[in-house]
């Protein structure tokens, strides 16, 4: 059985922020401007970003699990359409705004409207949302249910504002010009990070008349056998290379202390591994398993964090004999920001109702993360 995106829908909170309105609405450590932040959106090339917080309050306008919904009441695949319809809710998220329930439990219970349904959670950092579509993808095509919704989402300003973030040495902010791969340690991806959720509704066949994509096959790669963890929550990184649960720790107070609950990343592991794991490592294989071609890619869907990979990216891939040229490659980072797992939909969102495809189209869509280094890549025929 075949299987059909027929709608993508995307909610980003509030209005766009500029780089200039980010600090007063993330707030300033210490109360002291930042010294770094011009830089590192210098590199990033993000201009506007969107945020669940209120400017007038500081508070919280969405969870995470409100923007899943809202982002899959925007869903229109048919005439007529409501949650209601849903037969599999999948969802994937970086960070769900409790440790239980899952995610999935929680974005169904915001959709009052909807009906009972089978519901997963998908975790992980970015790739979450890609695995939330895999998994909605076998249901439709084993014929297990008529339809289903997979989700994306993200609200990571919660762990950005001033009041979760600590101060950036005077060593990090003197040596980033040299290495603005430091931009990407737990102090600095406040600057990296925003909110948004986006939807894909997946049936067995397209509408007649409407643009859709079909599924081809979604591969992801995991080389957590291999690598150690880069980036993490919930965890102190050992000396070793080993991860230690804030469960082990002797008591929450020193998770507290140990700013263990933060995000963070291995900035230098980081600045190592992506490239040779998106190009070195998953290349050969997928080329292995689906005999595809640099020249058959129409558009290269990429989701990367930050400008700062792209052409690293992009060489990795030449370097193995898939060179996808730049005008190939389509993105909607400088406007939407880096929202992890939601991204890739919110880019098919746009890409979908676009003038840059037409029926017959090849979309590859690639998707890294860096928590133990994972790769996906999804190949898409727009029908």
């Amino acid at each position: 059985m075949d299987v059909f995106i027929t709608d993508l829908a995307a909610f980003l909170p509030n209005g766009p922020i500029a780089n200039d309105q980010m600090e007063a609405l993330l707030g300033m450590v210490d109360q002291v401007p930042s010294r770094t932040r011009k830089l590192i959106l210098r590199n990033n090339k993000i201009i506007t970003r969107y945020y669940a917080i209120d400017p007038a309050t500081g508070r919280s306008t969405h969870t995470n699990a409100q923007l899943a919904a809202e982002a899959i009441r925007r869903l229109k695949p048919y005439e007529g359409f409501s949650p209601r319809d849903i037969q599999c809710l999948a969802c994937g998220t970086t960070q769900a705004d409790q440790l239980i329930p899952g995610h999935a439990s929680m974005v169904h219970g915001e959709l009052a409207e909807s009906g009972p349904c089978e519901i997963v959670s998908t975790s992980g950092v970015c790739i979450a949302g890609m695995t939330a579509l895999k998994y909605a993808a076998m249901n439709v095509a084993t014929g297990q249910v008529a339809n289903a919704v997979a989700t994306g989402s993200e609200q990571a300003s919660s762990f950005m504002r001033s009041r979760m973030a600590g101060a950036v040495s005077p060593e990090v902010c003197e040596n980033l010009e040299a290495q603005p791969h430091l931009a990407f340690s737990a102090d600095l991806l406040r600057w990296m990070l925003s909110d948004g959720a986006g939807a894909a509704f997946l049936a067995p066949a397209p509408v007649p008349g409407r643009r859709a994509f079909k599924i081809e096959w979604i591969d992801i790669f995991s080389f957590a056998n291999e690598l150690e963890t880069c980036m993490y929550a919930g965890a102190v990184k050992n000396p070793d290379g080993t991860l230690t649960g804030w469960r082990e720790l002797e008591s929450p107070g020193e998770a507290v202390a140990q700013r263990a609950m933060l995000v963070r990343q291995d900035v230098k592991l980081l600045h190592k591994e992506i490239v040779a794991a998106t190009a070195d490592r998953a290349i050969p294989r997928l080329v292995a398993r689906r005999g595809i071609k640099a020249e058959d890619v129409d558009v290269f869907v990429a989701h990367y964090s930050s400008d700062y990979f792209r052409l690293p990216i992009y060489e990795g891939l030449k370097n193995v004999s898939f060179h996808i040229p730049l005008e190939k490659w389509f993105t909607n980072l400088p406007e939407k920001g880096n929202t992890g797992s939601a991204s890739v939909f919110i880019i098919l969102a746009d890409l979908l109702r676009s003038d840059r495809i037409r029926p017959g189209d090849k979309v590859l869509c690639y998707v890294p993360e860096s928590g133990r280094f994972s790769i996906c890549y999804a190949l898409l025929t727009v029908v």
